[in-house]
């Protein structure tokens, strides 16, 4: 019988606490290192500035994260959230025409289109199952073809709406201010979270979802009704989606179907992974997946702090790097063997492109600031060179195999 593992052991191997000792080794090397000091001297302004990006990117992060454990992958949550957000306001107009003109739509419209735009999200999921299950499409083949062609349709939906205009413009100023409110958002959030995380961990429900996530063959064959939990998989995902357009099209002021939310869909996988989230699906937790929105937007502030103008041009490569270190870490290794990365033909070829990408990325992170050298990045490359080649050299000569 495997003994039990003591709470410590438990809670120092979870993944939730690395995060957490992850985030707050970001916060701390933020503030040293950024030059007007934003953590120190406007700690409110900074942790709202957070607290509103991870809970945008958390609601619809949750729905892809029961999408992933499930064993199944969504790639259309940007476009979703953009057509979601084109079809609110198209709503809006076609429910309130005047009070859309004056600037102040009445609450029944707006409750409506909220539903409809809801109601859009649920037929969004229920085509992603029809494709995955009846048609047989592969979930990544299903979901591409709607991550073009929902978009397209935003596209083509907003001259319609707006005469010719590609934009629709948020016109309710009191009524934005309400629905983009970081605290409402967030307790939203908070109250939604808590549900899913009950779903996927008290429920039957839940436990089918990583059951056929882990095995999809073997849950069939034991009774469990896949498509039924595809179904809901893909309507969660599609709908949390939607609930980021509403929100977004009031706090950014307009409905841009044609660049809003373009790559969101990767932040919410990459928020699932980094969460715990095993690609391979049938292992996740929620509360993993919540910090885990939190430890990425909070990265990607450091990156705007730290570089400061055109930060959001490394914001994908920092994503990239983020989670190939998530899922590198997050992989089960035999206590008993060491993990081969150099040992290879291929690994030593990797070992000079690793030191020269390493200095090139000192150089575009630190090259405005006082302190950087064009030296210091190519003593830094041949660092990190040096420590893999002694990395591959250990794992070729010391911990060769028996």
């Amino acid at each position: 019988m495997i003994p039990k593992p003591s709470l410590w052991r438990a809670i120092w191997g979870s993944v939730e606490f690395k995060l957490l000792l992850a985030w707050t080794a970001v916060v701390f090397i933020t503030a040293l290192l950024d030059s007007g000091h934003t953590y120190f001297y406007q700690p409110a302004s900074s942790a709202e500035l957070i607290l509103r990006n991870t809970v945008l990117l958390g609601f619809f992060a949750l729905g892809s994260s029961v999408i992933i454990i499930s064993g199944g992958i969504d790639l259309s949550s940007g476009s979703v959230i953009a057509l979601s957000a084109t079809v609110f306001g198209a709503l809006l107009i076609l429910l309130d025409p005047e009070g859309f003109a004056k600037g102040s739509i009445s609450t029944t419209a707006v409750l409506v289109a909220i539903a409809g735009t809801l109601l859009v999200g649920v037929m969004i999921g229920t085509l992603h199952a029809w494709l995955i299950t009846a048609v047989g499409l592969p979930p990544f083949i299903a979901t591409l073809a709607t991550l073009v062609g929902l978009r397209s349709f935003g596209r083509a939906l907003a001259p319609i709406m707006m005469n010719g205009k590609s934009q629709i413009d948020f016109p309710d100023r009191d009524l934005r201010n309400i629905l983009k409110d970081v605290t409402s958002i967030s307790i939203l959030f908070v109250i939604l979270a808590i549900i899913v995380w009950i779903v996927m961990s008290k429920t039957v429900t839940g436990r089918h979802l990583h059951a056929m996530g882990g095995n999809e063959q073997a849950a069939r064959l034991s009774g469990i009704r896949t498509d039924r939990l595809k179904w809901f998989a893909y309507v969660l995902g599609a709908v949390t989606a939607s609930i980021v357009g509403i929100i977004s099209f009031a706090d950014q002021g307009s409905a841009k179907p044609d660049i809003m939310a373009r790559g969101y869909e990767l932040n919410a996988i990459a928020s699932s992974v980094i969460g715990g989230c095993s690609l391979q699906g049938g292992i996740g937790t929620i509360p993993g997946v919540v910090l885990g929105c939190l430890f990425l937007r909070t990265v990607i502030d450091a990156v705007s702090k730290i570089v400061g103008t055109g930060s959001d041009v490394y914001e994908g490569m920092i994503v990239g790097i983020v989670v190939v270190l998530a899922v590198t870490f997050s992989q089960r290794i035999d206590r008993a063997s060491i993990k081969k990365y150099f040992s290879t033909p291929i690994g030593w070829a990797s070992i000079p492109v690793l030191g020269i990408t390493s200095g090139m990325a000192l150089l575009l992170f630190f090259g405005n600031q006082a302190w950087y050298s064009p030296m210091k990045g190519i003593l830094f490359g041949c660092f990190v060179t040096v420590c893999l080649a002694g990395r591959a050299w250990y794992e070729t000569v010391i911990h060769k195999p028996k």
